[in-house]
């Protein structure tokens, strides 16, 4: 008998999605997208924690997307609210558990490559955990990254932008940091010498629960901000919410095509 870790409520104990998401900061209008949607807040599924940040509303979404079923958890939590990076990536073993291989994950970030500009939205090649924390901390796993972010997925989010005739998908190293204070000018040029294009507060600990999981995974941040000492302007959360939301509809347009074609691939 396979271990469940998760008490799911009866309205979402048969669902069978096939791809889940995850939705950063600012980000949780693309559950409208939704066909048929059963939703449940987070603390109706016993044992998966509910963050308390503002953009972040703490709801799980099953329904489908041009005819495939999909889960989105509109919000997520953080180390920074004091879960541990195991708690922090609950939403993707909630995931594994409904059945799902495939994770898309999305962000909001703070831009440390100053090529790249506010609004834009870039594919993550890799990562820096820079947290030095793991999800996995207490067992024996030893997993290979050395590819974290499935290169044929990224290529199908590019592809599918070239043709929805959105903005190009940028692609780099995102940086993960606890918070929730913003960086030091310092810390963004050592963040840019150690090879980081963008910086955050996420995402790193799912991926590496996905990728112990044996589940495919690609991210996506929406760069909405420059890092301290880039523009010469104070940051805050506001600011990054509301690029956040003006962003959202590009990748709303890009994920409508893009998500149904990952399950053929």
């Amino acid at each position: 008998m396979s271990f469940s870790e998760f008490t799911l409520p009866e309205s979402i104990r048969k669902a069978k999605p096939q791809i889940g998401l995850v939705l950063g900061s600012g980000l949780g209008g693309f559950v409208d997208a939704l066909e048929s949607p059963v939703s449940v807040d987070n603390d109706e599924i016993e044992r998966l924690p509910a963050s308390g940040v503002e953009g972040h509303a703490g709801r799980l979404h099953i329904g489908t997307l041009g005819g495939v079923e999909v889960a989105i958890a509109q919000g997520r939590v953080h180390v920074y609210e004091g879960w541990t990076a195991k708690e922090v990536a609950s939403t993707i073993r909630l995931f594994h558990q409904l059945g799902i291989r495939t994770v898309l994950l999305t962000n909001a970030a703070g831009i440390v490559n100053g090529n790249f500009k506010p609004g834009r939205w870039m594919l993550l090649t890799d990562h820096l955990n820079l947290a030095r924390l793991s999800p996995l901390t207490g067992s024996s796993q030893f997993i290979d990254q050395s590819e974290v972010y499935s290169r044929e997925l990224r290529e199908l989010l590019k592809a599918e932008a070239a043709e929805a005739g959105t903005p190009k998908l940028s692609e780099g190293v995102y940086a993960w940091v606890n918070g929730p204070e913003y960086e030091t000018p310092a810390e963004v040029r050592m963040l840019r010498t150690l090879g980081a294009d963008a910086v955050g507060m996420s995402t790193v600990p799912e991926a590496i629960q996905a990728r112990a999981l044996g589940m495919r995974v690609v991210a996506l941040s929406c760069l909405t901000n420059y890092g301290a000492g880039l523009s010469g302007q104070p940051l805050n959360h506001e600011e990054v919410i509301e690029v956040g939301n003006r962003a959202a509809s590009e990748l709303h347009s890009l994920l409508r095509n893009a998500v149904p074609a990952m399950v053929e691939i």
